[in-house]
């Protein structure tokens, strides 16, 4: 007897897509597993930018629905690359995992890094997975990978700043009135040394706010250059030249500090990977419109790094 099951299973075509669990305190963390149909030739974990950014790429609080790591898992499982896709510590399916805010620390997205590029070459049957960073994501591919040389086979940072955090924040706060800019970059300041703070401005207090604080420092305290360079393996860095958030400068940066990384720009692209102009309503309106493909070049240019190893 032909069964349903069977006939389903040779009707199915193309990658499949499971939903994979972490363990982790106080709750699991969430994930979508796609593989490629036949054999997987590599595997790939793809970490969320900064914010309430899910594993499609999407920030529904805000509208935004670009879904750049679902376009790109798609892509890349059409050219025999896995990909886990994870919904971080508080955002998703994962939400039940987020701490108290005062509890949280940027070091606990690097061990999750860690832990999921484990979990996803166990599934696929490799002997390391890559860590493919978006944005924030980028540094976060980058304090895993240190040390990890074994488990990581290699990085692939997209739209990823070039600089500490305290240097970008110095540049948006640059504008600020005084005496509340003066008191801004002292606060940032003593965060860099390690120490809280308690006479913020009060109109900056969702930036400073005490409960905030600890994780700031853990976060301020990282270079992206250093860690690039400190990192042995293979590492690819792409970035658009339309990206209103990040800039060709910070990719820049990180390729100087690694001479034989692979530095990749792509013209009239932006910080969610589309296609986008350079005019700022123009490019914002890519970040709403899941229908956009991922622009030429992207997917290609990455899955051909990630098949050269």
């Amino acid at each position: 007897m032909f069964s349903l099951a069977l006939a389903a299973a040779l009707l199915t075509t193309g990658p499949v897509e499971t939903a994979v669990t972490l363990p982790a305190e106080p709750a699991p963390l969430h994930g979508t597993l796609l593989a490629p149909e036949g054999t997987v030739r590599a595997v790939a974990v793809i970490l969320p930018g900064s914010g309430p950014t899910d594993r499609d790429g999407n920030s529904p609080q805000f509208g935004l629905s670009a879904q750049p790591y679902r376009l790109l898992a798609q892509g890349l499982a059409d050219r025999g690359i896995a990909t886990v896709r994870i919904d971080k510590r508080g955002i998703g399916e994962s939400a039940a995992a987020g701490p108290a805010e005062a509890d949280l620390r940027f070091t606990a997205y690097v061990d999750d890094a860690r832990a999921w590029a484990a979990e996803a070459a166990a599934r696929t049957g490799q002997p390391c997975a890559w860590l493919v960073g978006h944005s924030e994501g980028a540094l976060i591919a980058l304090a895993a990978a240190d040390g990890h040389e074994d488990r990581i086979c290699g990085l692939v940072l997209l739209s990823g700043a070039g600089r500490p955090a305290g240097a970008v924040l110095r540049e948006q706060l640059a504008g600020l009135p005084e005496p509340m800019k003066a008191q801004a970059f002292h606060a940032l300041a003593e965060l860099e040394a390690g120490r809280t703070v308690s006479d913020t401005p009060p109109a900056l207090a969702a930036l400073f706010r005490p409960s905030v604080q600890p994780y700031l420092i853990s976060w301020l305290a990282l270079d992206p250059t250093a860690l690039i360079a400190a990192w042995d393996g293979p590492v690819m860095i792409g970035q658009g030249t339309t990206d209103v958030q990040v800039g060709v400068a910070d990719a820049e940066a990180m390729a100087a500090a690694r001479p034989d990384a692979r530095l990749v720009l792509w013209d009239g692209v932006n910080h969610v990977l589309k296609t986008a102009p350079a005019d700022r309503a123009g490019n914002l309106a890519t970040y709403t419109d899941p229908t956009l493909p991922l622009a030429p070049g992207v997917v290609e240019d990455v899955a051909g790094y990630i098949l050269q190893f």
